[in-house]
């Protein structure tokens, strides 16, 4: 049996801080094939949500699956979020949270490349950085 992976705690962990200290959290997504989200508010196949109390209900923050209802634009939508598409947690006042590396899942539509093929862009050296989005 394989050990568990520490992210879904970590997910978890940032999002009751958040809500102890009044903070909204912010889930940053990678966007891939399993999940089920409005596509068209996604951006470089990325979206980033506001998983608040006041913005989502009936959140389930799981091991294998994050969802949610929410409404984008005054429709409503039901969300399904694989906790390894999740790129960081973070509180919009701060900025403060987590960001993951090495992310599983791929965007949709990416190529794919065989190992003997460069990637088209280099890959971006440095730290990752989240950006609020509004």
């Amino acid at each position: 049996m394989s050990e568990p992976s520490t992210k879904p705690y970590l997910i978890r962990a940032i999002y009751d801080w958040c809500a102890d200290a009044g903070y909204t959290p912010y889930l940053a997504v990678q966007v891939d094939d399993y999940t089920q989200v409005p596509m068209a508010y996604v951006k470089d196949g990325k979206i980033v949500l506001n998983i608040g109390m006041d913005a989502v209900r009936n959140l389930q923050l799981g091991n294998e699956d994050i969802t949610c209802g929410g409404r984008f634009g005054g429709v409503a939508h039901q969300l399904i979020v694989p906790v390894s598409a999740v790129i960081g947690i973070f509180a919009k006042e701060t900025g403060q949270g987590l960001v993951f590396q090495g992310q599983e899942s791929s965007p949709i539509g990416s190529a794919v490349t065989s190992p003997d093929e460069p990637p088209d862009d280099p890959q971006p050296q440095g730290k990752p950085t989240l950006r609020v989005v509004k």
